[in-house]
């Protein structure tokens, strides 16, 4: 199993969230596959109190679409979505760079080089999972040296749903272009050049945009056949007079098992 894969006993929920959410993003739950809590939390070895604030979660951030009592499932990819998510994150990174280069410190710019190689390196060798996640570490220096915390969150909510795209159109000769205007981004941080280095983000996320307007619109798809998302717990009575905190985050994680339908 990839990213469901059971997690620990520290902020299950958050965990939960991460791995249903990388699931998603690479693949592993594909576009229109109907989800149910049941079976999630059963693969991550979770209770399904987490589980269902998870989703809850990624319904919010436009990765799965419900129907009470019809259905959960994952949301087909949406070129307009995604359009609509990159010109946001774009001018996120780009306020990010212009606040963040003037307090970058050796150690910083350094930390940037080595994430672009290890992109370069991913890239090469066809590894995308580590291509894009080093890619994320690159931007990620100037987001947390910016400092600002509305910019992190807004970046954080959005760019699942271009990584989506980008796993599912990852090429080798693009990914070695935003190398290169890596590399150029780099050179303008190390100078404290802010505006320059902002200019580059801008370009560099500018592509995802027009990678979106390549991607063809999804045909309607009616609702599925199939059973209930969520079913009721045995005892629901104990489910409200739990801590708000959900209690569930405590425990042990439960020992995972396949999940019905071949999916571990």
């Amino acid at each position: 199993m990839g990213a469901l894969r059971p997690v620990g006993r520290t902020l299950l929920r958050d965990m939960a969230y991460a791995a249903i959410r990388d699931a998603i993003v690479c693949g592993e739950l594909p576009p229109g596959e109907p989800v149910r809590d049941a079976d999630l939390a059963e693969a991550l070895g979770l209770s399904r109190a987490p589980v269902r604030e998870a989703l809850a979660r990624l319904a919010e951030e436009g990765l799965v679409e419900t129907k009470p009592q019809s259905y959960t499932r994952v949301t087909r990819l949406d070129p307009r979505a995604v359009r609509e998510a990159a010109v946001v994150v774009r001018a996120m990174h780009e306020l990010a760079a212009r606040t963040a280069v003037p307090r970058l410190t050796p150690a910083d710019v350094a930390a940037m080089r080595e994430a672009n190689d290890r992109f370069v390196r991913a890239t090469r060798t066809g590894v995308v999972g580590e291509a894009l996640a080093a890619d994320d570490e690159l931007h990620d220096v100037l987001v947390r040296v910016g400092g600002n915390r509305a910019v992190a969150a807004t970046i954080a909510r959005h760019t699942p749903l271009i990584r989506r795209l980008e796993w599912r159109r990852f090429a080798e000769a693009s990914a070695l272009e935003s190398a290169a205007l890596h590399d150029r981004l780099i050179e303008a941080c190390a100078a404290g050049d802010a505006e320059e280095a902002a200019r580059i983000t801008a370009r560099i996320w500018s592509a995802l945009e027009a990678l979106a307007d390549d991607e063809p619109e999804p045909e309607p798809d009616s609702e599925p056949d199939s059973e209930p998302d969520s079913e009721p717990e045995p005892d629901s009575a104990s489910d409200s007079e739990q801590d708000p905190e959900a209690p569930e985050d405590r425990d042990e994680p439960r020992e995972p098992r396949a999940v019905p339908g071949g999916r571990a």
